[in-house]
């Protein structure tokens, strides 16, 4: 998020930043969202996670640099504590305006921010199979991630709004569950000669095949204000697809089940309790079930709870600008 540094409002200055950005050299690239007051980071393929941390902190340090000089600051957070999202400026971009041409007011309240991972994978048909095997463990990656608790300068009761936000979309949430990548294929296809979407990439859900790039997408936390937390969930996620490329499920993801532990996960956060193997377990818990290690995560505890020790609404947005950089 772009915000003045003394109001710590959004302010919509994407288009400069890219300007006074242009030509840098940064293993990535800064590109426009829906919303002029964000920016979004990209990395190039990265060969290891810490590879893919230093350019996210190469990204980071020249956009708030350049930011920093003309009286603005960076701020990394699932959603913004004070902001209206529908009274925040659109992107003069086709994409964007057409997006919200057809999706209204449920297009502009994505005034949200998630961290999206791109996994690597060896083929099609191992994509799909690794997207079921790691859907159920999503909700749980979402509760530790959560980091979005404030909305238009009220306390939601949601540890991240973010996830309710996308929930508003069409075709959000889990996808449907596909036999094959040819399935898959078919499904796109014919969902795209409706004339609904132009291309793939408009099929918001939390994980989705990515074939241009040979990746997984994996779309569910909410944007960490931390770095290192960045790091954790990158290592994690990646972790967990090279585990289920070695151990695929035998049959899809149960999505009434993800339903039920994506809304808890979103309402509750780390105190969240989840439904695995026929029980329900408290976060920390299921955490211990996981086939692989946490690492650096902490799943007592996630980003919004900082927000929320910060007081109100606006010593939030203090402590977030604080927290993203220096990183």
């Amino acid at each position: 998020m772009l915000l003045d540094a003394e109001t710590f409002m959004p302010v919509p200055a994407v288009r400069q930043l890219l300007a006074d950005a242009e030509g840098m050299e940064l293993g990535g690239q800064l590109k426009t969202e829906l919303h002029a007051s964000i920016v979004e980071l990209n990395t190039d393929v990265c060969g290891s996670v810490d590879e893919a941390v230093e350019t996210l902190r190469s990204l980071r340090g020249a956009a708030a640099e350049r930011l920093e000089r003309r009286g603005h600051r960076l701020a990394a957070a699932g959603s913004h504590p004070l902001a209206e999202p529908e009274e925040l400026e659109v992107v003069d971009e086709k994409r964007y305006q057409e997006f919200v041409g057809y999706a209204g007011v449920t297009a502009r309240r994505q005034g949200v921010s998630g961290l999206h991972v791109h996994v690597g994978m060896p083929g099609a048909d191992e994509c799909m199979a690794t997207l079921e095997t790691i859907l159920p463990w999503m909700p749980l990656v979402l509760a530790l991630s959560a980091n979005s608790p404030y909305l238009v300068g009220r306390r939601t009761g949601l540890a991240s709004n973010r996830a309710e936000v996308l929930a508003q979309l069409p075709r959000s949430g889990a996808p449907p569950a596909f036999g094959s990548y040819t399935e898959w294929e078919r499904w796109i296809d014919r969902f795209l000669a409706t004339g609904l979407a132009s291309d793939y990439t408009q099929f918001w859900w939390d994980v989705r095949p990515h074939p241009r790039f040979g990746t997984l997408e994996i779309r569910v936390p909410d944007q960490p204000t931390s770095l290192a937390l960045s790091a954790a969930f990158i290592a994690l996620l990646r972790e967990l697809c090279a585990w289920a490329l070695e151990h695929p499920a035998g049959e899809p993801a149960d999505r009434g089940v993800y339903q039920q532990n994506r809304w808890a996960a979103a309402k509750f956060g780390p105190e969240a309790k989840l439904i695995y193997d026929g029980g329900l377990f408290a976060v920390p818990d299921l955490a211990g079930e996981l086939p692989v290690d946490l690492g650096a995560l902490d799943p007592t505890t996630c980003e919004a709870d900082l927000q929320l020790a910060a007081g109100d609404p606006r010593a939030a947005c203090a402590d977030i600008v604080a927290r993203t950089w220096p990183s």
